[in-house]
């Protein structure tokens, strides 16, 4: 199938149509994609409006190869994970469609990413691989072609330099990075920032306590001197990223859309407002699976989303563990 057509899509009509069109194709041609619909007894013949496709579990990126029929894999992304874990492997068969789909909604929420500065308080590509992540935030830098674009991680004292005097001379300026090293830079470091986007990727499990959204960007916004603190929504198994500009309301690019599902009726979807497991469609996807049900708790708010929590039971897991 010809991604073209998902990264034209313009409206709910054509996202619609397209979501049928793939969820035709990876049902022929992902094996066990096929499998589990068909253990639900749902198959292309039975499905004629999105809300029908069966949302595969995001546990199975653990234990089988969701993939569809190709002949190569050009990079397996994996995700971080505890010692003695079992990580989920994603099969990418095409970088292709992985840049294009970052790249072009990172420009759909903000601008072309060579306006930008980038700093990433993250670990550097050769430390991390198989982070996608990691491969997203490298190709940021280089593609933004600022001589000072890069990775901190280490380095937070010349970071705060840095990061003052680009602020200071009215450049644009993307700082990303992982929750901890965000609040271990602004406990060393005050800043007054006025032309920097501060983008939180994920929370602290392993480095330092747990916060709730809410309390985590209020250390933030103090100690950036920013009114709002940005996050980016991704995981290993998607190819797409939601973006939040503040109070931890996500938008999604064009060709992906949450669906709440109800938590203890899994095949059960609940309206915009009510609490429950998210599901994603992301059709960017297209090669592995581009209808996932996570183990994130989440809300609608009109074309927007929240994320609240994650399932008790599930594993730990964030990019933040990546560094440990």
């Amino acid at each position: 199938m010809d991604p073209h057509a998902i990264f034209n899509i313009q409206s709910d009509k054509d996202f619609n149509k397209v979501a049928l069109e793939v969820f035709g194709f990876q049902y022929r041609a992902n094996e066990t994609y096929q499998e589990f619909c068909n253990h639900l007894g749902i198959t292309p013949k039975e499905v004629t409006q999105i809300e029908q496709i069966p949302f595969l579990p995001i546990e199975f990126f653990k234990s089988r190869k969701v993939t569809c029929h190709t002949d190569s894999t050009d990079i397996i992304f994996t995700s971080s994970g505890t010692t003695g874990s079992i990580t989920s492997k994603h099969y990418v068969t095409d970088l292709g469609v992985y840049e294009q789909s970052f790249r072009q909604g990172f420009t759909h929420f903000y601008s072309e990413i060579k306006d930008y500065t980038v700093l990433a308080l993250l670990p550097s590509y050769l430390e991390r691989t198989g982070s996608s992540l990691i491969y997203m935030a490298n190709d940021m830098i280089k593609q933004s072609g600022a001589k000072d674009s890069g990775f901190y991680l280490h380095n937070i004292d010349e970071l705060a330099i840095r990061l003052k005097e680009l602020d200071q001379s009215g450049k644009k300026i993307l700082l990303i990075g992982v929750s901890f090293a965000l609040l271990d830079l602004i406990e060393k470091h005050q800043f007054s920032l006025r032309n920097t986007i501060v983008m939180e990727t994920g929370g602290m499990k392993g480095r330092r306590k747990e916060l709730i959204r809410s309390e985590l960007h209020q250390l933030l916004k103090n100690g950036f001197g920013l009114e709002h603190i940005h996050s980016e929504y991704g995981m290993t198994e998607l190819l797409s990223q939601a973006y939040s500009k503040g109070d931890g309301v996500f938008g999604c690019p064009p060709w992906m859309r949450i669906i709440i599902r109800d938590p203890e009726d899994p095949l059960s979807l609940l309206p915009a407002g009510k609490s429950g497991g998210m599901n994603i469609i992301d059709l960017a996807n297209l090669n592995s699976c581009s209808f996932i049900a996570t183990q994130d708790l989440g809300k609608l708010k009109g074309d927007s989303f929240e994320v609240i929590g994650r399932f008790d039971h599930s594993d730990i897991r964030g990019c933040n563990l990546m560094v440990l």
